[in-house]
């Protein structure tokens, strides 16, 4: 390849240290750039060194057949299927149909996928090249995105090429991206004199021009002949029209062969020959092919049969008139093997409703959708709907098209369907259905939907449609909550959950919780610790877990959202684990709980470039912040800024004050008292973009110590009194507790030892965290109080209580308190497991409670290499040398 050094000399570099470190690279750019060439080429370099190739091409024929992209790349590696976990194995044949259960969750398929690679890699390291990965089937490219994403302990690298115009197919952290830009003046004139050295200079320079550097155009443009002023307006155009300019000179069997190949899978010789035979009414053998391959549209090898550049199966297609493409799929109809595969020839061949087609072809979409793939469930049920003769089907049919455009996140498809829809006159109660489908795909969580939402709620709930009216009362309320809503709109959704739901089951509670989880918040906590003393089901455990958090009973979140993890773990329900975790880990921050709050938060930013969840990033990244920050880490900042980038992108309210409150915390726990002040007065303001009561209430212990010091005293007394009459409508802890440590700061000399005392006095076994800062508080004020010897016994329990929950900064606060209450402290040494990351600590635990390495992964979806390396890893670190020690290792 001319001009392409760079490129070349970094796959190398990939390739040569694969047995080290795996990696995923999309190589992007536009038509003709020279994307296939450049795998090409990686294919033989990987050759050359032993790597073993896996290849795959995206093909646009093959979009709506769910995996046929992975099970083109997987396939030669079938054989280990059997070592795989029975749940895996079972996840992937079902994928791939080689059995006839429903396809599981697809982080499932992601996992089974990820390990038969990392399997295989560990027998011999592995290359896996994806060409016209646009044209992947969406249930492939999330597959792969899924395992682009966990390569990092693996002996393999993945390179996919993409064209640009299309949205990138794999995304996510350490994914590499190379873009291909057109070739230098002097590249392009080495291409073209090796090309074409013929030419004269006249045309040789006209050609540079048109091509611009173009690697295909200089290449394909001088076999089309002079360049003349009337070519098509763009490259592509013309490298299409050049490709479509050798067609007519075809003999009619080649040129038929050739159209049915292009409007199927190309690489299938066989097919594309039987097809051509039923189109032409005799036998076509292989010998048709030989025309279209000296002049370079097609090459066949064995049983395959290969276009010169996707712009030849563009440009057949485009050449071919309408009756001609009909002909050619009723052929295709009838010769290949697969029923699915048949109805969507004769549904391409239809120029007429058809309402029996119509309903094979739904059909074709509902096993598509029993196998994973949304996408293609999608494209039958709006093509069954435009074939539909009956108006009623055709009405639902869109309006099912649009869910599952929804199902798969591709809002433009929504908005594009309902506005058809709409214009067909659509009765009421689907108007009722187009409200919410619109409402749930809007982006964002902003705006006036959520009333909207309440009222079709309402519509569906006095129709006896009980289980749509909670699906819609929920996104109405998390809106409320994330959001912020109008004192009206939220007392509208809780007159609607009254009249439509049971109010004392567990999902309605959760419903209430994030509408009014300070009002109600006295019945809220009855209601959610009776119900957590009996048995709940799973999706009650975790809508239990999720109300306790809204509404201050962060230990017994922590406990519902803990025992919800595993099933959720087991389901491969990825989108719902990751919010849960970023709960989870939020309650674990506040409670003291850090080791559980980092490891549950990095999951839940992993988990979150998955499910494409913008707001569990966020949160979860606040987390991570305010973890490090206590634990003296110097990557606090950028973290916040991400997460008030995410907050705003949908729109929260909630998100931003999360931040706000993270800003806070850290600013006090690194002494910046005015800065502290600054931050989270914020909250306590209705006109604040940041302003969210409960975020508030949760803050009020930051709020009034960094208001004393900061000289803030005056300010900050008035909004203590305002939350003194919300707690009189709430049993919330953390508001509670903030009130208790506020009084004591700002209580007069002569009654701030009653309140320290009172303080202390409370249930605080479940916060220790809040414990050690009221030990440190009392222990502070009693030295100013010239009690010296009374001061050193609180002020031990807090640097005891802070060096163990590794709150550096504050442990050492309560250090300075105790020299200079006379009493010398050693410096806190960092216990071993302090040295491991978030992700390490995590598979740390689940190996010292018994759990092997394959079971690990399985929970945390990783390979099981992938946590072989993090123990190698971890072992030195730990200063021990096999798992039975790390029990003791690991410490509380």
């Amino acid at each position: 390849m001319v001009g392409r050094d760079a490129e070349i000399d970094a796959l190398d570099r990939l390739m040569d240290d694969v047995q080290r470190r795996g990696a995923a690279v999309l190589v992007r750019g536009e038509a003709g750039i020279g994307k296939s060439a450049l795998l090409h080429l990686a294919c033989g370099a990987a050759a050359q060194r032993g790597l073993r190739v896996l290849r795959a091409s995206g093909v646009e024929s093959e979009t709506t057949l769910p995996f046929a992209g992975l099970h083109q790349l997987v396939r030669s590696l079938f054989g280990r299927l059997p070592a795989l976990p029975a749940p895996q194995r079972r996840a992937l044949m079902a994928a791939f149909r080689m059995t006839d259960d429903a396809a599981p969750e697809l982080f499932l398929i992601g996992l089974a996928a990820l390990n038969l690679i990392s399997d295989s890699a560990a027998d011999q390291p592995l290359v896996l090249v994806v060409d016209d990965a646009h044209w992947l089937d969406r249930p492939s490219a999330d597959v792969l995105g899924f395992v682009a994403r966990r390569l990092e302990s693996e002996a393999v690298v993945l390179v996919a090429a993409q064209r640009d115009d299309f949205p990138p197919v794999l995304t996510g952290p350490g994914l590499e991206e190379q873009h291909l830009e057109r070739l230098d003046r002097r590249s392009a004139e080495e291409v073209l004199a090796r090309r074409a050295p013929q030419l004269d200079p006249i045309a040789r320079g006209r050609l540079l021009d048109v091509a611009a550097g173009n690697p295909l155009a200089l290449v394909e443009l001088p076999l089309e002949g002079p360049q003349d002023d009337f070519a098509p307006p763009t490259l592509t155009a013309r490298l299409e029209h050049a490709f479509a300019a050798r067609l007519p000179g075809l003999p009619g069997v080649t040129r038929d062969l050739l159209l049915v190949a292009a409007l199927e899978e190309e690489r299938a010789l066989g097919e594309s020959l039987a097809a051509a035979a039923a189109l032409r009414g005799h036998p076509v053998t292989v010998e048709a092919l030989v025309p279209a391959t000296e002049v370079g549209l097609v090459a066949a090898d064995g049983g395959t049969l290969t276009f010169r550049h996707p712009l030849v199966r563009h440009a057949i297609r485009q050449q071919a008139t309408l009756p001609e493409r009909q002909r050619a799929h009723l052929a295709l109809a009838r010769t290949l093997p697969e029923p699915d595969r048949q109805v969507w020839h004769r549904a391409a061949a239809a120029d007429a409703p058809d309402d029996a087609l119509a309903a094979e072809l739904e059909e074709a979409g509902a096993r598509a959708q029993r196998r994973g793939g949304v996408a293609a469930a999608q494209a039958a049920v709006e093509r069954a709907a435009r074939l539909s003769a009956d108006p009623v089907q055709r009405t639902r049919r869109y309006l099912r098209a649009a869910e599952l455009a929804f199902e798969w996140g591709r809002p433009d498809v929504v908005d594009r369907l309902l506005q058809e829809t709409a214009a067909l006159g659509a009765p009421a109660r689907e108007l009722i259905r187009m409200t919410v489908i619109r409402e749930r795909s809007e982006e964002g969580i902003q705006g006036a939907g959520t009333r909207r939402l309440t009222e079709v709620a309402a519509a569906a709930a006095a129709d006896g449609r009980t289980d749509q009216a909670l699906l819609f009362l929920h996104a109405a309320a998390l809106r409320c909550m994330w959001a912020g809503a109008s004192g009206s709109t939220r007392a509208r959704v809780l007159e609607v959950v009254e009249q439509a739901l049971d109010p004392d089951d567990v999902l309605a509670l959760e419903v209430v919780s994030y509408a009014a989880p300070l009002e109600r918040g006295a019945v809220l906590h009855e209601r959610l610790r009776a119900h957590s003393s009996g048995p709940l089901d799973p999706e009650r455990t975790h809508a239990a877990g999720m109300a306790a958090s809204v509404v201050g009973d962060l230990p017994l979140s922590v406990e519902l959202l803990t025992s919800a993890v595993p099933g959720l773990r087991a389901d491969g329900r990825l989108g719902l684990l990751g919010r849960v975790l970023m709960v989870q880990s939020w309650n674990a921050l506040n409670v003291g709980r850090f080791d559980l709050a980092a490891t549950a938060a990095d999951e839940a930013v992993r988990l979150a470039a998955d499910t494409e969840q913008p707001l569990v990033r966020a949160i979860a990244l606040v987390v991570q912040a305010a973890v490090s920050a206590l634990r003296s880490a110097e990557d606090v900042e950028e973290r916040l800024v991400e997460a008030a980038r995410l907050g705003l992108q949908v729109e929260s309210n909630g998100v931003l004050a999360v931040v706000q409150f993270a800003r806070g915390a850290v600013a006090l726990n690194q002494g910046r008292h005015e800065e502290a002040w600054d931050a989270l007065v914020r909250l306590s303001d209705p006109t604040d973009p940041a302003y969210h009561p409960v975020v508030h209430s949760f803050s009020v212990g930051d709020l009034v110590e960094a208001a004393v010091q900061s000289g803030h005293r005056a300010e900050v007394e008035p909004l203590l009194a305002d939350l003194e009459a919300l707690a009189a409508l709430t049993p919330s802890a953390p508001l509670h507790l903030g009130l208790r440590y506020g009084r004591a700061l700002l209580a007069p000399e002569d009654e701030a030892e009653e309140l320290f005392a009172a303080a202390l006095a409370a249930d605080l076994s479940s916060w220790p965290f809040a414990r050690a800062r009221l030990h440190l508080a009392h222990g502070a004020w009693l030295r100013r109080q010239r009690r010296a010897a009374e001061s050193r016994a609180p002020l031990r329990a807090a640097r005891d209580a802070l060096d163990a929950l590794g709150a550096a900064a504050w442990g050492d606060r309560a250090r300075q308190e105790l020299r200079a209450s006379g009493e010398q402290s050693r410096p806190r040494t960092p216990e071993a497991r302090e040295q491991l990351s978030p992700q390490e600590l995590l598979v740390a635990q689940l190996a010292a409670e018994g759990l092997t390495n394959r079971e690990i992964g399985a929970r945390l979806y990783l390979s099981h290499r992938t946590v072989g390396t993090h123990l190698h890893r971890i072992f030195p670190k730990l200063g021990i040398t096999s798992r039975v020690a790390l029990r003791a290792a690991l410490g509380r």
